[in-house]
């Protein structure tokens, strides 16, 4: 079902263009409220229901609410259409089955635009009423003609209602009902011809009669409270609890005159602010005072009611007066359906991707066809974040295009909204302006953030705004809030024409406070950090780059990153490094470098190169920081076989002596290594300490060496160093090779070790390392399985793909020791010559020479110039030792 649209229809002089309100379906909104009437319905139904129960916990009130243009009030017009008349309820929304009496709907825009008063919203729902019952209800109605007389003197209760419109809505029922409940208490009192003229002595009377319990007035005897509203003044507080005397009335109606009001109260939010609750106030009354009658608020906040700290403000507070409506910790848009017990109060979340696909295929329409072609449809969708009101501007900016004689095109949607800041903005105090501005410049914030980034001394303002509807809320998240993607957006990049807009200047200071914020909680941190140091980078490198910060605190947070060789994304994708996106400023520089080392475990490492390259080259980085970009490019082309240009590069950081140098010496112990220079190796590594792994390079040198028991002791020793440091990505670094030198030896111990490396890695992103123990895995396998090539070749395309050509001689090293242990002398062969073509640069050659150890071949050449630790044939005994043995258990 769909409403015509006069803006839209208005739009274009094209007749053919079809103008729809459209409607998606809010089938999970229309169960919730399906299910809370029937549980409504149910418990007013029950013996022990009274409805002069003043004290009992109302559960009569069902909430929906989200952040501005979401659709309530769109909702809030069907509900009321869906129960008046089962035509105008959609389809999908299925038919539901109440059993009682029948509903009577009423919905009441408390919009300011629409001149709600509390007088007005009184009269109309006794209005309602009169039509739907069509008798008189003279403890309400004396009532309410006493204070209109009083408060309205010289202007009769049917004239407001002609001029009002209101008689045209509903009719003359509740005049002529009016009328007729004076005249029968007139009657009753026997003071004929007092039907209008002399309203206060008619009250007088009755009020006496009630006092003295005389049987005349029995049919209002049981109204135990009538006596004393009659008494009181005639005020917005007397006719506030009015509403009990219509609840009394309803419920003492005869079963075929039963109904249920449901009572639709829209644009909540209008209703006044947050500091003064009056208008608030006089409704809570008429809904804690109408416990028969179903009440549905659709607003922009979440109601307050259930909270304790507004006792005083408001007369009915807390859980156990308003159980539905207290806050469970659930903020989730999509609510289990609510019953009598469960929540009543309802985030509206974002349209479903389904959903915003078919309001844009029926909002504008030409000769039954969508108008918007499915391509920007699907651009518009995405861009609009699932909220209603960018995807009725976007309508409009569509026919606003088309006018001019244009065609649509996606760039054309590439900007927010101005509308949409001044819809978000709208109900906010200034505090709560200033306070929503700061937050925009943050993807997630706890309280004490966002009052810092703020720049002011409480939290107040911050506490308010968390109750918007367009803050999201996430309890596991290390920052529980964040702002609605779209508004967030919208801020940012639309143009800001309000009377308090920030000037550049101000985003400025914000982002400074933000910064330097994210760089306080960071640092004052105690105890293991990771979670919280990759949350800081990326807000705190999102910042400087956007405003050209200094690096401050970021410098030091991206040594932590680099020392726990975790290497989670700290960054958005990579950019191009063409010259056009060439870094501008050291964050960029920053961005780049951590964007390249977070990457280089999912690309090939000459893309990381090429990208680290790009940040050394732009010169915008401090000394110690381009020492960090110098030494990773160092490993990358050690990674890529260039091991004279790595070699340069880790001389160069060596040499300059920073925090890296003893990594850097370690690089070049790994090249001596690769080389076959062992002992230039070994005098190298026995120097390293901690900093430059020294285990860990033992054990690299030890195992080529065939003396597995050291290289094990080695890197078993390099693994609880790491541990005890809390290195994650050593340790498993460490381990990997642990269980790889221990693969030659001893399958069965290292099938535990295998393991054990598999569990180190979990939730580390470290390819090199998970392919170390892949390899690690074929050689514990030599021997007894058939499927060492066919693992081997799937291998060798993943390392190939990751640019890590320094563990394709490893891999040939692999397989040449299934085919020693198998005997294949022909197999070996050529797994022997592949292994030299890919060491025939000088690197790795020892891993050849090592493949014909393993077979007792001759050297090919037989001069080789690799210099071991001990004597060639002392390390070629071991090397065949452990092929026999291997052999033995085939």
């Amino acid at each position: 079902m769909a409403g015509r649209d006069l803006r839209a229809l208005f739009g274009s002089n094209d007749h053919r263009v079809g103008a729809d309100e459209a409607f998606t379906n809010r089938e999970d909104q229309w169960r919730i409220f399906v299910s809370a009437l029937d549980g409504h319905l149910q418990h007013v139904s029950a013996a022990g229901f009274d409805a002069a129960d003043l004290e009992a916990p109302r559960r009569n009130l069902l909430v929906f609410h989200g952040v501005g243009g979401i659709g309530k009030s769109t909702l809030s017009r069907r509900l009321e259409a869906a129960l008046a008349n089962a035509e105008h309820r959609p389809a999908h929304w299925g038919e539901p089955v109440w059993h009682g009496p029948r509903i009577v709907p009423l919905r009441l825009d408390l919009a300011r635009s629409a001149n709600t008063d509390f007088e007005r919203v009184v009269v109309m729902i006794r209005l309602s009423i009169a039509a739907a019952v069509g008798r008189p209800m003279p403890a309400f109605d004396i009532a309410l003609r006493r204070y209109w007389d009083h408060r309205h003197p010289g202007e009769p209760l049917e004239e407001y209602l002609r001029r009002d419109g209101l008689l045209t809505r509903f009719g003359q029922a509740l005049p002529q009902q009016m009328q007729a409940a004076l005249g029968e208490v007139a009657q009753g009192l026997a003071l004929p011809g007092m039907l209008g003229s002399a309203v206060g002595q008619l009250t007088g009377a009755l009020v006496r009669a009630l006092r003295e319990h005389r049987r005349s007035v029995s049919a209002l005897a049981g109204c135990a409270r009538l006596a004393d509203l009659l008494e009181a003044d005639t005020d917005l507080e007397a006719l506030s609890y009015y509403p009990h005397l219509l609840a009394w009335e309803l419920a003492r109606l005869p079963d075929r005159k039963q109904i249920a009001p449901v009572v639709l109260l829209d644009t909540f939010e209008d209703i006044g602010d947050r500091t003064h609750r009056d208008m608030e106030r006089l409704l809570q009354h008429v809904v804690w005072l109408m416990p028969n009658v179903f009440f549905v608020v659709t607003g922009r906040n979440r109601l307050q009611w259930a909270d304790p700290a507004l006792h005083g403000q408001l007369d009915w507070t807390g859980p156990a007066a308003w159980p539905g409506l207290a806050d469970r910790g659930l903020p989730t848009p999509r609510a289990t359906p609510a019953d009598p017990g469960s929540r009543h109060q309802i985030l509206i979340g974002n349209f479903s991707d389904e959903d915003r696909q078919n309001y844009l295929t029926h909002r504008l329409t030409t000769d039954g066809r969508p108008l918007i072609d499915p391509t920007l449809r699907r651009v518009i969708a995405e861009r609009s974040h699932g909220l209603p009101l960018y995807l009725d501007l976007a309508a409009m900016r569509f026919l606003e295009i088309r006018r001019n004689g244009l065609t649509p095109q996606p760039a054309d949607f590439d900007g927010d909204f101005p509308a949409l800041i001044a819809r978000t903005l709208t109900d906010l105090t200034p505090d709560e302006r200033h306070v929503l501005r700061s937050v925009s410049l943050l993807d997630a914030f706890d309280i004490p953030l966002a009052t810092a980034t703020a720049g002011i001394s409480r939290d107040a303002p911050v506490l308010r705004l968390l109750e918007r509807p367009f803050i999201r809320h996430t309890t596991t998240s290390l920052w529980p809030y964040h702002l609605h993607a779209l508004i967030r957006s919208t801020l940012r990049t639309a143009e800001d024409t309000t009377d308090d807009r920030w000037s550049p200047r101000d985003w400025r200071n914000a982002a400074e406070r933000a910064h330097s914020a994210i760089g306080r909680q960071w640092a004052g941190h105690t105890g293991p950090g990771r979670r919280l140091l990759i949350a800081c980078l990326r807000q705190g490198l999102a910042l400087a780059s956007e405003f050209r910060l200094d690096l401050g605190w970021l410098t030091e947070a991206a040594w932590q990153y680099v020392s726990d060789s975790v290497w989670e994304p700290v960054t958005p994708a990579p950019r191009d490094t063409g010259d056009e996106t060439r870094p501008q400023t050291p964050a960029d520089a920053l961005v780049e470098l951590l964007t390249a080392l977070g990457r280089r475990q999912h690309e090939h490492r000459r893309s990381t190169a090429t990208r680290l390259a790009a940040v050394i080259d732009a010169g915008l980085l401090p000394e110690e920081l381009e020492q960090m970009a110098l030494y990773y490019l160092a490993k990358a082309h050690r990674d890529l076989g260039n091991s004279v240009a790595s070699r340069t590069g880790m001389q160069q950081v060596a040499d300059g002596g920073g925090r890296l140098a003893p990594a850097a010496r370690r690089g070049l112990a790994h090249l001596a290594r690769l080389a076959g220079d062992f002992p230039t190796a070994l005098t190298v590594a026995q120097n390293l300490g901690w900093a430059g792994r020294q285990n860990r390079v033992l054990g690299d040198i030890h195992w080529p060496q065939g003396d597995i028991t050291q290289a094990a002791e080695n890197y078993e020793q390099a693994r609880n160093d790491a541990e005890q440091r809390g290195i994650a990505g050593e340790r498993a670094t460490a381990q990997a090779h642990r269980a790889l030198a221990l693969a030659f030896a001893d399958p069965t111990t290292a099938d535990s070790e295998i393991a054990l490396a598999h569990h180190l890695l979990t939730d580390l992103t470290l390819h090199a390392t998970s392919l170390t123990v892949h390899i690690a895995g074929l050689i514990r396998d030599a021997g007894h399985s058939t499927h060492i090539d066919e693992r081997a070749q799937a291998l060798r395309a993943e390392i190939e793909t990751a640019g890590l050509a320094s563990l394709l001689p490893l891999l040939e090293l692999a397989v040449c020791f299934h085919h020693a242990v198998r005997a294949d002398e022909e197999l070996l062969a050529a797994a022997i010559h592949r292994l030299r073509r890919l060491t025939n640069d000088g690197d790795h050659a020892h891993l050849a020479d090592i493949a014909c150890f393993m077979g007792n071949r001759p050297l090919t050449p037989a001069a080789s110039p690799v210099r071991w630790l001990e004597s060639e044939e002392t390390v070629r005994r071991r090397w065949r030792t452990l092929v026999t043995q291997r052999c033995s258990t085939y």
